[in-house]
């Protein structure tokens, strides 16, 4: 009988990992899009099927644990939020300053004749609405009715000197025509490097890029067109009142007679103020994407190497219910995976074991303002487990997984050909890398995997026995692994019947034997058995191998000081020749994406240029007004200086804003000085009457762009810090952009405008 040879049991397959979900035991599914289709959709679509399926499995319960289409739609509702409150704080300031509703309400008017518009060009042109789009209409929510409001403003004043409304509306839509023209050009032209800039930085603020282009044109349209219509309709019936005067900055001519007076002092502080910026700016930390508060976090456990599945999933049940003990009710769901992730789109897979696990940690939504001081209190109670290696990793919002890199913040690369000297050289990197205390769960992809056994098989001797290095691996394959015997039924449920030798000891190993046709060959006969572990993973670069050292990056410490003492320390070992050491990862796309910005924006520069000399006739107006743009420069560098952040490709889109948003102001102030000018004023009186005319507009619009940029910068949630980087550089660039063109810009003129008259002079024109 079979039973008197062999033990015949009903078993289940030795799992590969074990899963569990709130301490109970689970099946995982990754489910994963494919291109082209709707994240949030496909989302939609999945809820509704497990929810179907729950109903016809009583039982049995689906519970998400990550879910992109959910931060995508947060995301959205976030933006469409924050550009409302927006659009309601530009109309409010429209009031103030205003302090006639009909005006308001006109201006408030192109707001959505505005969107609407905007909506029909990114129609045409196939632009949905999604994060970026809604970011750039959030971003331009302020900016909608700087036209109107120059416009609108410049109206109003000659109706108030005693104007008709007809002529008003025309001669004060005529007078800054000119102007509005060449400051939308200016913000519209500075978008068009960051349309065609390659990698992930085009590929993310394309979309944001063509939709704050549309908005500010279909503006611009509106300010010229619809707001004198309007304006003529609203007031046919006007009759003068004086009660109520909108708001007057009378003293502002008085203070810029006494500026133009000081000049020298003037434009001396100016110049002072911008070397400071730029000793201090290296002070200022770099990073490629900001990072985000969430609610959601990973706690990676490593035990000794050769450490079985069991032991592994024992440790980390007690890790579960330590956690479920000191989150309490701040816990919603805790997510363990013990052993190899088995699937396709993980790319730490390589590194996973049976003595490996990672178990992610999400809070109750509530608790997202706590979620640092919650992480801090998880790493303190890690310290505390003998005999593991814990780290605790944040998790990734949707965009950052997506332009993130695909392995660890920080990648070192090791090529050269020789497998030993890789490792030695990754080893010695790794050793020095532990020195640096911002970096954490430090691993290379050469270090030691599980213990194995190698089986050397002798050929010669194998060739005695006229057996084939193929059929003894067959053998060994089948003995240990097992050989498929059939199947049976059991229960309506078909079963495989698998014969395999029962778990042994290397000696025993060592004395199995083998089949010769009838006759018996003893392993050791015919093969070397030795102890032995192999590389988790290699790979391969034009012929070269290639050696990782990867590593976590604290992120209470600047992304570039991080990277700076990787640098110094990679800088004290001792290279061989042929042997080259490379960071690459976040720091190869940060390095790219800062490469490919700052291209951008001296494009940007170039291009504004250009519009204003075209509009002005002149080089040297257009050269006044493009100072405004280092003036800008000092608030976004102080500002990030000041709060402790980090410049990423967010902040630095914000300055490339910047470049033609900055310049608005000064082109408003420049026009009306050449136009007080060709009316016979002197130099300084066309710039006190021109600074008496244009202040109000000029704080008007200033105040609606950075007080409807207000909620982008403190908006709460997922996606809030990674729009905050680009409001802050804005706003911060503007405050100091206004403020100094209203009183160096006109220092500089005076000067520049002296020094042409000196030199047509000089030259006999006149």
């Amino acid at each position: 009988f079979l039973r008197d040879v062999a033990v015949v049991s009903f078993t289940n397959k030795n799992p590969d990992n074990i899963v569990r979900i709130n301490g109970t035991r689970c099946l995982g599914l990754s489910i994963y899009k494919e291109t082209g289709f709707n994240t949030v959709k496909a989302v939609e679509d999945l809820l509704v099927a497990f929810e179907s399926i729950e109903k016809a499995l009583p039982g049995y319960e689906f519970i998400t644990v990550q879910n992109q289409g959910k931060f995508i739609q947060t995301a959205i509702d976030e933006v469409q939020e924050t550009a409302l409150v927006g659009i309601l704080i530009a109309v409010f300031v429209l009031f103030i300053f205003l302090r006639r509703l009909k005006v308001t309400a006109i201006i408030s008017f192109a707001i959505p004749i505005s969107i609407i518009a905007t909506f029909n060009l990114m129609y045409f042109n196939g632009l949905s609405l999604n994060i970026m789009t809604l970011g750039g209409l959030a971003l331009g929510a302020g900016m909608l009715v700087d036209n109107a409001i120059v416009v609108m403003e410049n109206i109003f004043r000659n109706m108030e000197q005693g104007m008709s409304v007809r002529d008003a509306a025309i001669n004060g839509t005529a007078e800054v025509g000119g102007a509005i023209v060449a400051s939308t050009l200016t913000t519209i032209v500075v978008f068009l490097p960051i349309v065609y800039l390659h990698g992930a930085s085009g590929a993310l603020f394309k979309d944001q890029a063509w939709t704050v282009a549309f908005s500010l044109l279909a503006s611009l349209f509106v300010a010229i067109l619809v707001i004198p219509m309007l304006f003529n309709y609203a007031y046919r019936k006007h009759k003068k009142d004086d009660k109520i005067k909108s708001v007057s900055i009378g003293w502002y001519g008085k203070l810029l007679s006494k500026i133009l007076d000081r000049r020298g002092l003037v434009i001396a502080s100016a110049t002072l103020l911008l070397a400071l910026t730029v000793y201090i700016f290296p002070y200022v930390g770099s990073e490629y994407l900001p990072k985000s508060g969430a609610c959601e976090f990973s706690v990676e456990i490593k035990l000794k190497e050769g450490t079985q599945l069991e032991r592994t999933s024992g440790t980390v049940l007690n890790i579960e219910s330590m956690l479920a003990e000191m989150l309490g009710d701040k816990l919603e769901i805790v997510y363990s995976q013990i052993g190899p992730s088995t699937s396709s789109g993980n790319e730490k897979s390589v590194f996973q074991n049976e003595n490996t696990a990672t178990l992610k940690i999400h809070l109750k939504d509530d608790y997202i303002n706590q979620s640092q001081y919650i992480i801090s209190s998880v790493e303190e109670l890690m310290e505390t487990i003998p005999d593991a290696e814990i780290s605790i990793i944040r998790d990734e919002t949707a965009l950052q997984s997506t332009l993130g890199t695909d392995e660890a913040p920080l990648v070192v690369e090791v090529k050269g050909k020789d497998l030993q000297i890789l490792d030695q050289v990754s080893s010695e990197i790794k050793a020095n890398l532990q020195e640096i205390p911002e970096l954490i769960n430090i691993k290379t992809n050469i270090e030691e995997g599980a213990p194995e056994i190698d089986v050397v098989i002798d050929r010669y001797k194998a060739g005695i026995y006229n057996m084939s290095v193929d059929n003894i691996i067959t053998q060994l394959k089948d003995l240990l692994m097992g050989k498929d015997a059939g199947k049976y039924e059991k229960d309506g449920e078909m079963s495989d019947i698998t014969v395999k030798l029962p778990e042994m000891s290397l000696s025993e190993f060592n004395s199995i034997t083998l089949k010769n046709g009838a006759n018996d060959v003893p392993l050791y006969e015919i093969a070397t058995i030795k102890k032995s572990s192999s590389p988790k993973q290699l790979f391969r670069r034009n012929q070269n191998r290639i050696g990782k050292v990867l590593a976590d990056i604290d992120r209470s410490v600047p992304f570039d000081q991080a990277i700076k003492n990787v640098r110094e320390k990679i800088s004290t070992i001792d290279i061989p020749q042929e042997y080259e050491v490379s960071i690459v990862g976040e720091e190869q796309k940060r390095q790219e994406a800062m490469s490919s910005l700052g291209f951008a924006l001296i494009l940007s520069i170039i291009l504004v240029y250009m519009v204003m000399a075209s509009q002005f006739e002149s080089l040297i107006h257009p050269f006044t007004i493009l100072l405004t743009i280092p003036l800008a420069g000092v608030g976004a560098i102080w500002a990030f200086l000041i709060l402790g952040k980090s410049l990423s490709i967010m902040a630095y889109i914000g300055i490339i804003m910047l470049a033609g948003i900055a310049v608005n102001d000064s082109i408003i102030l420049v026009d009306a000085i050449n136009q007080f000018k060709a009316q016979g004023l002197s130099i300084k009186g066309a710039i006190i009457s021109a600074g008496e005319n244009r202040i109000r507009p000029i704080i008007m619009t200033s105040l609606t762009t950075i007080l409807a940029l207000l909620p982008l910068t403190f908006g709460i949630g997922e996606s809030a810090a990674l729009r905050s980087p680009m409001a802050i550089a804005v706003i911060a660039g503007l405050i100091t952009s206004t403020l100094l063109t209203l009183v160096v810009i006109p220092c500089v003129y005076f000067v520049f405008d002296n020094v042409k008259l000196r030199l047509n002079r000089s030259s006999g024109k006149f």
